[in-house]
């Protein structure tokens, strides 16, 4: 499994503010740049990815700070990250100019290119974030280290007002103006989309990280993903962070992602069970321009492998594999996990690590972060 889009560090914000309205603005960015430091971040990044590891996630993409802890981390515990260090234009936790990520994004390029299991990206956070010079400025970057970039798109309702009464146009047809809709994009969310958005995608050739959870949690809508499909553009699922959807593993995607877009379609043969782990799997693996080495279980590629038990009580009895992964399983039937062609979960457990450790130095560390959290989160 594949997981196109995340914000890992961002473990301690888990249950906080869940119900808040304009959570971004008004809870997460200023509890972000207030208690969100280098430390937590790395703790809270070794939490992440072994949960996503004991749910079965080989793979996945990461838009934060401090992003070389998270590649740290995942070279520690043994997971494919696809990283990228935020762009933005404001304060953040690990710079004190607007905009300092772009420095910071292009060193951790140089710095991990060409690592086994880590790929550097660039993550302009989002279009209605950064300048239109910015976001191009970070797209050169992506060509020039022949790299992806990611950001989120047509998201927010709010978004939406912003390009229609500044330019006139959509978040999507801003993106074409500016220069940066080409292959090397990853557009999160993409929820707000005209067919001609969707044209514009598909003639630049961008992929889509489809976040059902966290999208219909938030009451933002739903991605029109079959249309996204039939105009050929590459659809992979994310969980966004845990922030945002709550959980980091697949198996509740694919399973929102079946009730969701059945009901919007009112049909229930659309997306049959099958067609849903591809996007959980090779379809993500599309998305990030990795189909050639991982997403499938194929001579010559990684041996990037995972072993779903049924013998637990809700997996009885299992007629069709695809029917049980996406209706009837959850991360505790994951029973071995394999990156790279080493062990790293077998019999349910961390084979190179100590969950308990992890979670009690996760622990620890966050007494500042709960401090800061009780101010902002009555505000």
């Amino acid at each position: 499994f594949i997981n196109t889009h995340c914000h890992v560090p961002m473990m301690p914000f888990r249950s906080l503010g869940d119900d808040c309205p304009d959570r971004l603005r008004r809870f997460l960015f200023p509890l972000e740049n207030e208690a969100m430091t280098k430390k937590l971040v790395k703790l809270s990044s070794r939490y992440g990815i072994s949960e996503m590891l004991l749910a079965g996630v080989t793979a996945f993409t990461d838009m934060y700070y401090y992003e070389e802890e998270v590649a740290k981390a995942c070279e520690e515990l043994g997971i494919r990250g696809v990283l990228g260090e935020t762009v933005i234009g404001q304060k953040t936790c690990d710079s004190e100019e607007p905009y300092g990520g772009l420095g910071l994004a292009e060193a951790f390029i140089k710095e991990w290119k060409g690592h086994e299991l880590v790929t550097p990206i660039i993550a302009p956070h989002a279009t209605n974030t950064n300048s239109p010079q910015m976001l191009k400025k970070a797209y050169d970057i992506a060509e020039k280290y022949d790299t992806l970039c990611t950001l989120h798109a047509s998201e927010m309702d709010y978004e939406l007002t912003y390009f229609q009464e500044k330019y006139g146009r959509t978040p999507i047809e801003f993106l074409e103006a500016t220069g940066v809709l080409g292959s090397r994009l990853l557009a999160a969310h993409c929820i707000h989309l005209t067919k001609e958005d969707i044209r514009l995608l598909a003639a630049g050739r961008v992929s889509v990280s489809h976040c059902i959870g966290s999208n219909t949690k938030a009451g933002k809508g739903v991605a029109p993903v079959r249309e996204l499909l039939e105009a050929g553009i590459p659809v992979g699922l994310g969980t966004d962070g845990a922030s945002s959807g709550n959980t980091l593993d697949l198996f509740m995607q694919m399973r929102l992602f079946a009730s969701f877009h059945k009901t919007v379609n009112h049909d229930r043969s659309v997306f049959p069970a099958k067609e849903i782990v591809r996007l959980a799997a090779c379809e993500g693996a599309k998305a990030l321009h990795m189909e050639k080495t991982v997403g499938s279980l194929e001579p010559g590629k990684k041996a990037d492998i995972i072993l779903v038990e049924t013998d637990s009580v809700n997996m009885f009895p299992c007629y069709d594999p695809y029917s049980a992964l996406v209706y009837s399983a959850n991360p505790s039937n994951v029973d071995t996990v394999l990156v790279n062609g080493r062990i790293l979960v077998r019999g349910k457990k961390l084979r190179h690590a100590d969950l308990r450790c992890i979670r009690e130095e996760l622990d620890d560390a966050m007494g500042a972060f709960r401090r800061a959290a009780e101010k902002w989160r009555f505000n």
